[in-house]
């Protein structure tokens, strides 16, 4: 879905197209946003700015939408954008324009603020599965790539069965917020195999990188220090560290199997 298989995780009210530009010397993919696309959720960011919580309110979000994507056209990483609505049409619509764009859309069934959840969005959807897979399956019907962002531990929500039933409604990836419970990524990987799967949370060293694709995960994501150039390189070289060993280690694999060592065709030929 993306190479180097790091991911720039959304920051409400920050992660713009000057976010992902500054970001994309260690990152493959970055997710804007979140935007809030109908009236009830914008009504909802209104209310978190009103506490002192950052948030993007654009006159437009479809064109803020668009604006962001082509200021990204020459960067090279792959953008996602982050969206947030009560209503299915405006997800159809902004995953048309990512559609146009080779972005990711990605459904918000991950924030906690009880604003969002008061009016159906973020993470009440992870309690709606039929609503959320309608999200999906109309993003997809657009001709988007798909990503649901998800957290793990809370109450009633088995992830592993969300999994499943977003896959069969048509996404492509599940963005997972694992909170202190890391191991549900391997979980999740082995529930719904073609889900390309990008663990969040806690993402900032060559230890945390390890765990998460030890469980599995095809990509890892980081969240709050994703303006850390120094965070940044630390995770792009732990996992491109990582998924080198594992070539090697399916090589060896492979010529044990066949009665062969690496190497051992140079040395034939050089004889």
């Amino acid at each position: 879905m993306f190479e180097p298989r790091v991911a720039l995780a959304s920051l409400s009210g920050e992660a713009d197209a000057a976010w992902a530009r500054a970001g994309s010397d260690h990152a493959g993919a970055a997710f804007l946003g979140g935007v809030a696309l109908d009236e009830a959720t914008r009504e909802a960011a209104r209310k978190l700015v009103a506490r002192d919580r950052e948030e993007f309110l654009p006159d437009d979000p479809l064109v803020f939408v668009e604006d962001q994507l082509d200021a990204l056209s020459e960067v090279p990483i792959r953008p996602g954008v982050n969206v947030r609505s009560a209503t299915l049409e405006p997800i159809a619509d902004a995953a048309r324009i990512c559609a146009e764009h080779d972005a990711i859309l990605e459904i918000n069934a991950h924030c906690r603020q009880t604003e969002m959840c008061e009016v159906g969005c973020g993470e009440s959807l992870l309690r709606d599965t039929g609503r959320l897979c309608d999200y999906v399956d109309v993003a997809s019907d657009a001709g988007a790539a798909v990503s649901v962002k998800v957290r793990t531990e809370v109450s009633g929500v088995d992830l592993v069965e969300i999994a499943q039933e977003i896959d069969a409604a048509g996404a492509n990836a599940v963005h997972v917020d694992a909170m202190d419970t890391e191991s549900v990524v391997a979980d999740v990987v082995d529930a719904a195999p073609d889900l390309f799967v990008v663990a969040n949370n806690e993402v900032r060293d060559r230890e945390s990188v390890r765990e998460y694709l030890h469980y599995g995960a095809d990509a890892v994501s980081i969240g709050r220090p994703s303006t850390d150039a120094r965070v940044r390189r630390r995770v792009r070289r732990a996992v491109e560290g990582w998924f080198a060993e594992t070539d090697r280690g399916e090589q060896t694999d492979a010529a044990q199997s066949s009665g062969t060592t690496p190497g051992s065709h140079e040395e034939v030929d050089a004889q």
